[in-house]
């Protein structure tokens, strides 16, 4: 379409249009990161609890993993690498309160394990987080960050 024929204000309209469609993408990549990490957290609750409270061993992280990959073929990020990874995020954060209210739900998964195995100190994991929310720290940012210190 030539630009002669197009009507007066097509083109902030056009921006405006673009500039939505790339909000709501956005605003979507957060939800579902949101919802993945809160997953995340209340199997390795589950897993926590049943292994403090029923005995449960590390080998049940093994079949649970096998069972959850026959379950959802298509869905990565259940191993037992990272089913171990979840339980320790749990134990890492043991309220839901903290992982929604200090922003821990808006960084990926990949970035709080980052966190999880370099930084012990919980104040210290909160800041970091701040931090890569408020510069759009990649993972190997956030490492390299971290390492300075």
């Amino acid at each position: 379409m030539s630009q002669d024929i197009l009507p007066s204000g097509y083109d902030a309209f056009l921006h405006d249009v673009k500039t939505r469609v790339q909000q709501a993408q956005l605003q979507a990549l957060v939800a579902v990161n949101k919802e993945l990490i809160l997953l995340y957290w209340h199997i390795g609750r589950g897993i926590l609890e049943r292994q403090k409270v029923q005995g449960w061993g590390a080998k049940v992280i093994d079949h649970l993993a096998h069972d959850l990959r026959l379950a959802f073929p298509h869905m990565q990020g259940l191993s037992p690498r990272n089913l171990k990874y979840m339980r320790a995020f749990a134990e890492a954060y043991p309220e839901e309160d903290l992982i929604v209210q200090r922003c821990v739900a808006q960084i990926p998964w990949r970035h709080n394990i980052a966190l999880l195995e370099k930084v012990k100190d919980t104040t210290e994991r909160f800041w970091y987080i701040q931090k890569t929310i408020e510069y759009g720290w990649t993972r190997d940012v956030l490492v390299h960050q971290i390492e300075l210190k």
